[in-house]
Formats: structure tokens, sequence, C-alpha cells
């Protein structure tokens, strides 16, 4: 199936959109590759669109994008019933494509329940191997829909744990057929390398161990630190702003200025919108040791905020400092 650029909101039909923009690298990686080979492995019921998001601010506004990717996924009469923002898992743009599939409807033709049961065991299958680490939830690590739920994730992320999840309050046959598949009757259900390894109070068990780290246990390499994090992602373009919204969308005047600034300059740069991640916003400050946003980096190195960057400009420095290679 081809994959074509929407221009205009859709007005009636299933689709799946994909806002990107030609500054950031892994959204760009997404339109050529990822969400391509989606569309071609997919339902014909189902639009797959990409919108350049700085390009097409009137489709932003409709569907209210405000960071880039993002993936919105649009009912059959043009409501939003899901979206993947930020930082993007392969395994949760799959699920939810899957879902948005399943609810085109029944197939017309008869299956027995043999064959039905056999379908269903294959997408289990294929869901708890989709990450090295799988939570089975209610709700989304963002927004959980129950204390143990809600527990389980924040164990997880505390030991720094990369983690892939599905919520079984969006499909039903997933959460009636999970508990016959891995023969464990309750929720969350946390898998890792394909295996089950338990509910809440097993996952509490092996972070009270002081022998092992939760991921030497469940056989997985950890996440990276916090500042291993900070220091890749000031890394990420050469030009690197940290800012309240996107630089389609700033969400403060600050950040709109120092925008206005680089565009200004016509440099290519990368943005991260520390409203999206609470992790970044607090961590920058002490990593940078500078206490504000936004933050402008360049070459892996902080320059400064808007103050600076004023001076910067006045004095003929800011276009000298960015043109260097």
């Amino acid at each position: 199936m081809q994959v074509e650029e929407l221009i205009s909101p859709l007005k009636e039909g299933k689709a799946a959109l994909l806002f990107w923009a030609p500054w950031h690298e892994d959204s760009v990686s997404l339109k050529e590759s990822i969400f391509p080979a989606l569309a071609s492995s997919s339902s014909s019921g189902i639009q797959f669109r990409t919108v350049e998001a700085e390009a097409h601010p009137v489709v932003c506004k409709e569907y209210t994008v405000t960071v880039v990717p993002t993936f919105v996924f649009v009912g059959e009469t043009g409501q939003v019933t899901e979206r993947v923002e930020g930082n993007v898992e392969v395994a949760q743009v799959t699920q939810a494509v899957q879902r948005l599939i399943n609810s085109v409807g029944a197939p017309t033709s008869r299956v027995t329940t043999k064959t039905a049961e056999e379908s269903l065991n294959g997408r289990l299958e294929r869901l708890v191997q989709s990450s090295s680490v799988m939570l089975f939830m209610k709700g989304t690590p963002t927004d959980p829909r129950c204390g143990f739920s809600r527990q389980a994730v924040a164990l997880l992320s505390d030991a720094k744990i990369p983690f892939g999840s599905f919520d079984i309050l969006s499909d039903e046959d997933v959460r009636q057929g999970l508990k016959k598949f891995s023969d464990w009757p309750t929720y969350p259900q946390l898998y890792a390398n394909g295996e089950l390894v338990g509910g809440l109070d097993i996952l509490k068990e092996l972070v009270e161990d002081d022998t092992q780290s939760l991921a030497e246990q469940l056989g997985v390499a950890p996440g990276p630190t916090l500042e291993e994090r900070l220091g890749k992602i000031v890394q990420r373009n050469r030009i690197m702003l940290f800012m309240k919204g996107v630089p389609s969308a700033p969400r403060c005047g600050f950040s709109r200025q120092i925008v206005e600034m680089l565009d200004n300059e016509g440099v290519s740069y990368d943005a991260f919108n520390i409203l999206e991640d609470e992790e970044v916003r607090q961590g920058l400050k002490k990593f940078s040791d500078w206490p504000t946003y936004p933050q402008l980096y360049v070459g892996g190195e902080l320059v400064g905020g808007l103050d600076i960057c004023n001076e910067m400009v006045e004095s003929g420095e800011f276009a000298d400092l960015l043109k260097q290679e």
C-alpha cells in the first residue's frame, strides 16, 4: 500500500497518520522505513498518511499535535481513537495499528473455534515477543488505569528498564486470551524475552533481591542512566534546542523567540520538547548547570538561554557559531 502525504484533515475513514519533520532524524526514519512497512503489511481498509508537521499547521491543530514524531489513529467517523507521541517504540505503533485493524469489523466468513483460538494464540505470541520486556497492563505507562499497573510502571522505570506495553482494556480478546495463554489470572502481567515473569508481587520480590539487579534477573540490558541519556540527546544534532513545545508550535514566548532566531539564520537544528519528559526537564538543569529553558547546545556544548543568544546576535557571534563546522 502506498503511503501518501496528507495536506488537510480527513473527512472520513479509518487512518493511521504519522506527523514528522525533516530536521528530526528519528521521525524521518519512521516515515521512510517503519511506516511504509506497516502500511504494506496491514489491511487495505485503513489509510496510511504522513504529515510534515511544520508545513501543515492546520492539520496539526486539527489533531492536537505538538511534538514529532506523533502517530495519530483515526476512527471511521473521524474521531481520534489513540495516539503515540515522542520517543516512539515500534511495538507501541504496531499494536495500535493492529487495534485499528481489528475495529474494522469481523470477517464475513465463518471461522471455527479452534481456528480462532489458534489465530489469537499466534497474535499473543507475537505480542509477548514484541519487546524484550513487555508489560500487559490496564492503561498506558503515561496513564495507568489501576494502582497495580501504576506500581509496575514505577518499578520498571525506577530500575531504568526499557519496556513495551499493551493496554488490555483496549482489546477484550487479548485481555481474556492472555489469562489462558499465560495461565495467570490477573493483571498486570510482565514478560521478559517472551517468557512470563509474573504479576506485581513477583516483580516486587525481584526488585527487593539485593543480590542481582532487576535487569540481570530479567535477562535484559538495563537502560542508560539519566546522564548517559542526556549526553546522547545533546549530541543528537550539532545544533540542539531544548524548549517548551516544538518549533512549529512553541509553548512559551522565550522558546518562540529562540526558534525565530534559529530560523532566521537558516540553519538545520533539532529540538526536544521538555514538556513531554519530566526526567529530562529536571535532569538537564543539573547536567548543564543552567536553571531555565530554553537551552541551546551547539556541538554538544551549552551555549545558554535566550539572553545569551540575544547578546550573541547583537555582537554578530551567533551566526558565526551556528555556521562553524
